[in-house]
């Protein structure tokens, strides 16, 4: 195996998003703009109402997915197409956008700790104008496996060792793991070589990626390889690792709506307007 390296360091800015949810967004600022095929990611935490309760009111996506993985907390989605769904501490939400959506991401507390992430993964495309698609996966639905002890790793998407991940259908054939490191212990995870990959820490101080250390709150987007080495230190942590195919095509972008012409946004803004969603 040929261990994947540090390339690129990056913080998240805060921000606030939807109705006013205070949150860090990591991917889509100036620093790490994309990572092809990933637009954006998001990672929201507070035990404060006010930085969440005005939740995400109705709003539209054209041309890419949106993937929300709850750590802790309530979240109700619904949307135009009839469906609705609860997510809930350790579910995950992929969202088709495909050709047009409207969706509300609206919480169901009004007090505690709300906690998790989104990443937004474009669309190729030929699948841009695609039926939109909605899978919501309970946290019992989402595999936990073991490989070591003191290792844990839930299988959001993709594989790992023998166990593939609930979420299936996804052209840029993702790998979405959360992985917790007890301290002293290490874990290594094949990753698709030619595959863009990140990693990502938000619990414990840090952890080695290869011979580099990475700090808590800090991505590093990798070299490619086929294998991600992770050591945890003196204390344990608790990584997000993703990767996915890169796409290599066109992206124009405009609020909710990724195409991959500026018409196509033209035309996308002009179906919304026109309640063709």
């Amino acid at each position: 195996m040929i261990p994947r390296t540090i390339k690129q360091r990056v913080r998240g800015r805060p921000t606030s998003d939807g109705a006013g949810v205070k949150l860090t967004r990591v991917i889509g600022q100036p620093t790490l703009e994309m990572l092809d095929p990933f637009l954006l990611l998001d990672e929201f935490g507070s035990d404060a109402a006010d930085d969440y309760i005005a939740g995400f009111p109705e709003h539209p996506h054209r041309g890419f997915e949106t993937v929300t993985y709850m750590l802790d907390g309530r979240m109700r989605h619904g949307d135009n197409q009839g469906n609705s769904g609860l997510l809930e501490s350790g579910s995950v939400q992929w969202m088709t956008a495909g050709r047009g959506i409207v969706h509300s991401e609206m919480p169901e507390q009004e007090e505690g700790l709300m906690r998790g992430f989104q990443l937004w993964v474009n669309l190729p495309a030929k699948d841009k104008m695609t039926a939109p698609r909605y899978q919501d996966i309970a946290p019992e639905k989402i595999p936990e496996v073991a490989p070591d002890a003191g290792v844990k790793v839930r299988v959001v998407a993709g594989r790992f060792g023998e166990v593939d991940g609930p979420v299936n259908g996804i052209a840029t054939q993702p790998l979405y793991l959360d992985i917790a490191l007890e301290a002293g212990t290490s874990l290594t995870v094949p990753v698709p070589a030619g595959h863009n990959a990140f990693a990502y820490v938000f619990e414990g101080s840090g952890v080695q990626v290869a011979d580099e250390r990475l700090d808590r709150s800090e991505l590093a987007v990798l070299n490619d390889g086929d294998a991600v080495v992770l050591n945890a230190g003196d204390e344990a942590a608790r990584v997000l690792l993703v990767a996915g195919k890169p796409l290599r095509e066109p992206v124009a972008r405009y609020g909710p709506f990724v195409m991959n012409t500026k018409q196509q946004i033209i035309d996308a803004v002009e179906d919304f307007r026109n309640g063709k969603f």
